[in-house]
């Protein structure tokens, strides 16, 4: 098996393991000193800091957890090479607080080293997400259509 398709099948392993809840399994599949980062608004979703090691990691995916019942996703595009696995997919988030489901496209890049997930990037449709989130249209808040200033 050539490493490309054994990376890819690492990265399948993780995201199975991830969706069922299985965060130690997920983080099994990480070295000690993952590194993550995602483009978020982490002044809307502070939570998306960026995380450095399995113990930051396992914080943000149990955060992740307490606040979604179920995690589904599908990937249309996986594409290795060498040490580099790169996917786009679509995900589906179960709000534990009212069973609404986010859904949001992400494009992940995963490096391997020796094996395991070394580096985590993740490229999220942002605006559609915190629209979904916060369950409210934000452009008019953007752009000040229809804010009231002054009572004006």
């Amino acid at each position: 098996m050539t490493v490309e398709k054994l990376n890819r099948q690492r990265v399948v392993h993780l995201l199975d393991a991830f969706a069922r809840g299985d965060i130690e399994a997920a983080l099994s599949c990480c070295t000690d000193d993952v590194d993550f980062l995602t483009h978020a608004p982490i002044d809307i979703l502070p939570h998306m800091v960026p995380r450095h090691g399995k113990a930051e990691l396992r914080t943000l995916w149990q955060t992740v957890w307490s606040r979604y019942s179920e995690v589904r996703y599908k990937a249309p595009h996986i594409v290795a090479e060498g040490d580099e696995v790169a996917t786009y997919m679509h995900a589906y988030f179960r709000k534990r607080s009212n069973g609404r489901v986010v859904q949001f496209d992400i494009a992940v890049f995963y490096t391997f080293r020796n094996g395991q997930v070394a580096q985590i990037r993740e490229i999220i449709d942002s605006y559609d997400l915190v629209q979904q989130v916060l369950e409210r249209e934000i452009g008019p808040l953007i752009t000040g259509a229809g804010v009231v200033v002054d009572g004006v």
